[in-house]
């Protein structure tokens, strides 16, 4: 008799859980966002503070996050995204500061992007990245997210409205911007429309391809199979 009791509990408990995390999580985000030298800083914070926050401003961009645990400051995979379109995306966070991002780490990356069978990838870091990684992620859809571009996610997320997921912005009230078919997918990476096009050249010169409209600003493809 009692076991009917223990099921609904776990459920309870899981949820109280739950609201907590998005609290701590939601808090981070603003001390950070407000802080200056010496405060929580994007470099003052623990590294699992880093992974925590930039799952937090991928949540108020529209992806459903998953947190793998992680290994360590040097792990893996740290975050499991889900889009709208249900696409799984991989993301690693390097809170490297005095040492930029490099080839190796954007190569083994893209293993990774393989084994979890992911269709793109974000690439995280406080610092930089080497002009060698930039070259080596592009076209590969492996989005390289230097300490610059992330204190614009999170001024970003500071200003949005709590939630876990977002559906990106109707393209009616984009103004100029015709709406697109409803098998149109989004960029994976910046939400914008995207376009069918061909590839000039490279081994899949010839094949349609998804790009986005924001192109070269943005460089997010989706393979058409």
């Amino acid at each position: 008799m009692a076991f009917q009791y223990i099921i609904p509990a776990a459920f309870v408990l899981g949820a109280i859980a739950s609201i907590f995390g998005n609290r701590r999580r939601r808090k981070l985000l603003t001390e950070v966002a407000a802080a200056t030298h010496g405060g929580r800083t994007l470099e003052n914070i623990t590294w699992q503070e880093f992974e925590q926050l930039v799952g937090e401003a991928l949540r108020q961009k529209g992806y459903g996050v998953t947190e793998t645990g992680g290994n360590g400051p040097d792990g893996g995979v740290d975050l499991i995204l889900r889009s709208p379109q249900g696409e799984r995306y991989i993301v690693q966070c390097k809170q490297w500061r005095a040492i930029k991002v490099g080839v190796p780490v954007i190569r083994e990356f893209l293993g990774a992007m393989v084994t979890h069978g992911a269709v793109g990838g974000f690439v995280v870091t406080a610092g930089n990245f080497t002009t060698e990684a930039k070259a080596f992620a592009s076209g590969r859809n492996i989005r390289l997210v230097d300490g610059v571009e992330l204190k614009k996610w999170i001024a970003a997320a500071k200003r949005a409205p709590i939630q876990t997921r977002r559906e990106p912005a109707s393209a009616k009230s984009m103004v100029g911007i015709a709406e697109p078919a409803s098998n149109t997918p989004s960029c994976p990476f910046c939400r914008s429309t995207m376009q069918k096009r061909t590839a000039k050249k490279g081994p899949h010169r010839g094949q349609e391809f998804w790009g986005c409209t924001t192109w070269p600003g943005c460089k997010g493809i989706i393979q058409i199979s």
